[in-house]
Order: structure tokens, then C-alpha cells, then sequence
């Protein structure tokens, strides 16, 4: 084509032409074969009745949902204790995510988190022309000191998602207080709580107390995890007025969906169904990493999660991508990371005991093999 041809077309931004598109987990093998997915984190006990009994009511198609998610924030805002007008929901957590970075970073601006993070936060940078700055990890786990030695006067945005994604370690309440008073008060501290609610009872990193006290905290939250409706792509974020109300000039309008807005209603009136799906994940996810510490002599080592997924490290003989292949030989879909600097890792959703059993036992089956 020539020089001319190609000046008469539109041109992305060159930030934008450098994106790769985020690439979510595989459910089927190289050879087309459908695969028990445990590469994406999903509520392997599905969702509430609740929800279930809400869709199956079916709602007027022609007609918009609410734009402002109204009832939905008033029932987020009574189970956490927040004023309905702090809250704004999203298509997903990620477009609150979004918004955030979108409102207060740009070209010449940075955008700082652990390097090991949930895969979505590079693109959110890139996609404003912000440079992307990746503070050093200690033992996979982010820290906060190397952090904090991370922020310059470009910072705009520190993304911490807590528990993590991939590697899913948790900084409890005095760690992620200990960052925020070390940040400028110019720079705006997202606190992506995704996996929250996977939290031992009890456990709470501060992070809804920061995002009510301070001007620079901002909280999201989902329900594609716990509470199981991935498929409605419903999550919300909480924080100061000025920061709502910069999400909510970006956000899409008509957002939610009236299902989407109408399952989540009915997930939020059944916590019971949130408690036994934490429940569940505790007790599976002790009796996977126990066989996986069984192989530690192997080399294989499973990181501390606080999440419903394990990361687990091959540091001997057996290679991640031995073990991707033979889980898959067997019917699994997990994670594998190398495009996240972890080519020597392994993503694995906690599903099923049965499930996370066969799982273990393949990779026993390889440890012995190589022996």
C-alpha cells in the first residue's frame, strides 16, 4: 500500500496499536475437546436459587433497565453499611476498574501495582497512553514497601488487587493502611477486592473503611466470583463523592442490565449461598494444597491464597507446560501464565473436591513418572 493510501485512512493512537487484548482462560483443548474450566475462576456451586428463580421471571426486552442501578445500590449500600449515593455499579468490576484509571491517568501519567496482578490492569493504562510501572515482588506476593519505593511524582493510579490475581496472597488491614498513608494524597489507590469475599469470616484488609474516611480510595467489588453470575457481568465500586462521580460520567449508559440488575438483587438476598461457597473453597482448596505440598520434594510448591484459585510454582523437573498438557489429557482447563511472567506456574480454580482430586493426582502420577 502506498504512503498516501495510508495516510487517508483513520490511525489508532499509537498506545492504543501497542495492546494486547486481554485473553481469558481456555475451556477447550488443542484439539476443539471441551474441558471442565477451572482456568477462569468461576463459583463452581454456580448461583443462588435465588438468582435462578429471578431470571426465570423474565422482564420486558423492549423496555431500558434502570440507568442508575437503583435498587441495586440501595441493597449494596444496606448489607455494607454505605450511603447508596457512594456507590456506583458496572458491567463488571472492570468497568469501574476502568473508569478509574480513564479519569485520573494519561499520556505522561503512571500507573503502578504489583508485578504480578490481575492481567486486566496493563490494558487499562495502555488504553489512556499512561506508562505502566510494575513494582518488584517479594516471594510472587506484592509488597508494600517496594511499592511505595515505586511512586514518583508521575503516579497517578496504585491498582492492589487484594486478594491478589494470579497469585492470590492477601495484605491484611495494617499493610494496605500502611500504603495508602505512604501515597501522595494526589494519587488515587484502587483497591480491587474481587475475591473478597472468599476471606476467612472476619477478615477485612480496611479497604471499605479507607474508601469512606479518605479522598484518594476507591473500592470494587464484584459478583462473578462468590456469588456466582460471571454470565451477568454486574460489579460496583465505593468511595468518595468526587470519584463516584467521575465513574459515573464515564460509565456506559443503560450499563447494567435489567437481569443483570435483577440477579444480583436476588444473589445479595441470599448470603447464606455466599458463606457456603466460601466454606466450600476453604475446606476444597486445604485438602488441594496439602497434596500439592505432599510433592514439594518434586519441586512443586503451592503459593498461600486467600482466593478460590491456587497458583502452583514448578521449580523442578516437571515443567508448568508438562503438567498443562497432561491436566488437559485428562479433561482440564487451568491457567497458564506465561505472557504474566509465570511460565513456570499454573492457575488452578478450586472446583469440586472430586475435581481438585484428579487434578492432584495427575500431577502425582508425573512426579512419579519422572522419579
Amino acid at each position: 500500500m502506498a504512503a498516501s493510501e495510508k495516510m487517508d485512512r483513520p490511525h489508532m493512537k499509537p498506545w492504543i496499536e501497542g495492546i494486547h487484548p486481554y485473553v481469558p482462560g481456555k475451556s477447550r483443548g488443542e484439539d476443539g475437546r471441551k474441558l471442565i474450566k477451572l482456568s477462569a475462576n468461576e463459583n463452581p456451586m454456580g448461583c443462588s436459587p435465588a438468582v435462578l428463580a429471578a431470571l426465570a421471571q423474565g422482564h420486558e426486552p423492549s423496555l431500558y433497565p434502570d440507568p442508575d442501578a437503583t435498587a441495586l445500590r440501595e441493597a449494596i449500600g444496606a448489607l455494607h453499611g454505605i450511603d447508596a449515593a457512594r456507590i456506583v455499579c458496572g458491567t463488571g468490576s472492570g468497568e469501574c476498574l476502568n473508569g478509574a484509571v480513564q479519569a485520573f491517568a494519561g499520556p505522561g501519567d503512571e500507573v503502578l501495582f504489583p508485578r504480578y496482578s490481575f492481567s486486566l490492569y496493563p490494558l487499562l493504562a495502555h488504553k489512556v497512553g499512561a506508562t505502566v510501572v510494575l513494582a518488584e515482588d517479594t516471594d510472587y506476593a506484592p509488597d508494600v514497601d517496594k511499592l511505595l519505593a515505586a511512586v514518583t511524582e508521575r503516579t497517578r493510579v496504585v491498582l492492589l488487587d487484594n486478594p491478589n490475581n494470579p497469585v492470590g496472597t492477601w495484605l491484611p488491614r495494617k499493610e494496605v493502611a500502611r500504603l495508602h498513608a505512604g501515597l501522595p494524597t494526589n494519587v488515587l489507590l484502587v483497591i480491587d477486592q474481587a475475591y473478597a469475599e472468599f476471606l476467612d469470616e472476619g477478615e477485612d484488609d480496611g479497604g471499605m473503611e479507607l474508601a469512606a474516611n479518605n479522598d484518594n480510595v476507591l473500592v470494587t467489588r464484584t459478583f462473578a466470583k462468590a456469588y456466582g453470575i460471571a454470565g451477568e457481568r454486574v460489579g460496583w465500586a465505593t468511595g468518595a463523592p468526587h470519584l463516584i462521580d467521575a465513574l459515573n460520567r464515564l460509565r456506559g449508559a443503560f450499563n447494567i442490565t435489567a437481569s443483570g440488575q435483577r440477579a444480583a438483587l436476588a444473589a445479595l438476598s441470599d448470603q447464606s449461598f455466599v458463606a457456603a461457597s466460601r466454606d466450600a473453597n476453604i475446606a476444597a482448596r486445604k485438602r488441594f494444597v496439602e497434596q500439592i505440598e505432599a510433592l514439594g520434594n518434586h519441586g512443586l510448591r503451592a503459593l498461600p491464597s486467600k482466593a478460590n484459585f491456587v497458583l502452583v510454582v514448578f521449580e523442578g523437573a516437571l515443567a508448568a507446560e508438562t503438567a498443562l498438557q497432561a491436566i488437559a489429557a485428562a479433561g482440564y482447563a487451568v491457567r497458564h501464565l506465561p505472557g504474566q511472567g509465570l511460565p513456570q506456574a499454573l492457575r488452578i480454580t478450586i472446583g469440586t473436591s472430586a475435581q481438585m482430586d484428579e487434578i492432584a493426582a495427575v500431577l502425582r502420577g508425573l512426579c512419579g513418572a519422572q522419579a
